[in-house]
Parts: C-alpha cells; structure tokens; sequence
C-alpha cells in the first residue's frame, strides 16, 4: 500500500499560512459564455481555455504556490448536450497526449481526482500512465478533477475506509477519514477561485474547502490571465485567516511568525 502523506485538518489543528497560498483550487468557469460573446461555437471557448490552463500553471510556479487543482468536468456535467460531451473527452484525451511530457519535463506532478469508471478506456489508460510517468516530480502539483463531485468523494472514502477498516465503523475520526479522499496527495486549499461570476462551490472539494479563502470574479476563463491571478492573491492576502480564533489572538502569532521569516532572511 502506498505511503499517504499527512497534512494537517484545519478543524482539528491550525494550519500554516504564508502570504502566498501553498494550494490554490479553481472551479474554471466561462468558456462557453466566453466563445458565444465571439459568435463562436461553445467547444472553442473549451479549446481556448486550455490555453488558460498552461498560462495558470505557469504563472502558479513563478509565484511560489506549490498546488493547484482544477475542476474540469463535474460529476453533473454529463447533463450537458450529448456533443459537447463528446468534444470535451477528447479535448481532454488530446491534453493528455500532447501535455504530460511537457509537464514531466518541467518536473510537475500530475494527479486526477474523480470516478474515472464512466470514461472510456483510453482516457482512464493515458491518466494512469501520466500519474507514473510524473510520480516522483515534487516541483509542483497539478490535480484534474475529473467526473468528480464532493458528495461523491465524502462517500467513497467512507466506504474505502469501511472496507480496509471495518473495526472503525461505530468509531472513527477525521485522521482515519482523511487519508481516503480523492485529494489526500495535497493540503486543504488556501483559496479557492470561481471564474465566470457564478458565487457558488458547485459539489467541488465539500470537505476540503472548510476554511478555504473563497474568491469569485466575473472574468471568463479563457480570460483568466497571470494579472487576474494576482488580483486573486491580492485578496487573499487582505484576509484575516482566524481558522476559529479571535483577532487578537491572531497578533502573537503574527509577531512570531514575522520573527520567524526575518531570521531566515538574515541567514540566507
């Protein structure tokens, strides 16, 4: 069994956080809005925002996150008519081919999160291969969600949990749960995006985004540029992340943490 990392619960201990956010968690919404602004058919708004996703890769890595995820089709998206369906596995089977070498290359990480049961075997083949072409990269992490849902993935770590450990059943806690969930390779988000004007959570990440800095803007995906990123960051670093307790509390803390980071200076 593979060793899970662990990280820390922001409902049972205090989490640190840095004026850049370590994990970053977009819901990347728009493109179809974007390609019919252009009187353009709804799949180039797709095509164009997979551009958007090198861009925001790219502008992660210069500006010190270490995690991004990405929600690319949710568990309710096979609601959508059937050929844009249809369009967006194969956009997506054209990324992974063209895409996780370059990400190799670069020493990115590539994990997807989600049922992949539904796709066809191709897809579920190309992401099992580029997660172990890209297994030991430690630069960055990039994480597809893919067919995922929130629900869904509270549900199946239970049941994982309940088939490996059945002693646990009338007694067990977060520890025990949380190495069972899709996303137990990476923290709890330090924010959270929404793209597009939408102010919602959409089944993304329901666990994971207890005390995640939620942000939403009304730019469009394909949109979504390396200045927009900062502007995300610019508000997540105005926020006053308390994780329960009182604002002056918060100020030794702060103090120390200063201290900390201006040692490390003097030292480097």
């Amino acid at each position: 069994m593979p060793v899970i990392p662990s990280f820390t619960s922001s409902t049972r201990e205090i989490p640190e956080s840095g004026i850049i956010p370590r994990h970053i968690a977009i819901i990347m919404d728009g493109n179809g809005r974007w390609a019919k602004k252009r009187f353009m058919p709804r799949v180039a708004g797709h095509k164009r925002g997979v551009e958007t996703v090198r861009t925001a890769i790219k502008a992660c890595i210069e500006r010190g996150v270490e995690y991004l995820t990405l929600f690319a089709f949710s568990s309710e998206n096979w609601r959508r008519p059937t050929d844009e369906v249809a369009f967006l596995m194969q956009l997506f089977i054209n990324m992974l081919e063209q895409e996780l070498s370059k990400l190799h290359e670069n020493g990115i990480r590539f994990k997807v999160i989600g049922d992949l049961s539904k796709f066809e075997p191709k897809i579920v083949e190309c992401v099992r291969n580029g997660e172990a072409l890209t297994a030991d990269n430690s630069r960055f992490t990039l994480t597809i969600a893919a067919n995922y849902g929130g629900r869904w993935d509270i549900m199946q770590a239970v049941r994982k949990m309940m088939d490996q450990c059945p002693q646990l059943a009338t007694c067990f806690d977060e520890k025990d749960l949380m190495q069972h969930f899709a996303l137990n390779h990476a923290p709890e988000p330090d924010l959270f995006i929404r793209t597009g004007g939408e102010k919602r959570i959409s089944n993304f990440l329901l666990w994971q985004l207890a005390y995640t800095e939620l942000y939403f803007t009304d730019t469009l995906w394909p949109d979504f540029d390396a200045r927009a990123l900062d502007l995300a960051i610019q508000s997540y670093q105005q926020r006053e992340r308390r994780f329960g307790r009182t604002s002056e509390q918060l100020q030794p803390a702060q103090s120390a943490h200063g201290e900390r980071e201006a040692a490390v200076k003097r030292t480097a």
